[in-house]
């Protein structure tokens, strides 16, 4: 039972590796920031908190300001390599910016439906 369990978590630690995309450039003053989870366990909570943080960071370094554009979260179940993963995209932009406002984030749509043109 022992050699079962140690078997299983020496697969766990070879297979099951966080990810994080440090900041990743879109466009002009685009970004975008991913972390993913190594397992199923841990929530989605600490994923988005460390993204929003990391994405702040790399906005203050510049002498900018954070304005959040979009973010994309996985859904459960969190199995078979579908573990919790957070994206988020992001703009630096100065304190005088007129795109600096109140962020009004958008759910994507749980239905796309496509019209095929003949």
């Amino acid at each position: 039972m022992q050699k079962i369990l140690l078997l299983l978590f020496v697969f766990i630690c070879l297979v099951g590796c966080a990810a994080q995309s440090g900041v990743v450039i879109l466009g002009k003053d685009t970004y975008m920031v991913s972390r993913q989870a190594a397992t199923g366990f841990p929530g989605l909570g600490n994923l988005k908190a460390e993204s929003l943080r990391e994405a702040n960071q790399y906005c203050v370094e510049q002498g900018k300001l954070m304005q959040t554009i979009n973010t994309y979260e996985t859904n459960p179940p969190y199995v078979f390599g579908n573990y919790p993963r957070v994206e988020i995209q992001f703009m630096c932009l100065d304190a005088n910016d007129p795109e600096l406002k109140r962020p009004k984030l958008l759910k994507e749509a749980d239905t796309v439906i496509k019209i095929q043109e003949k």
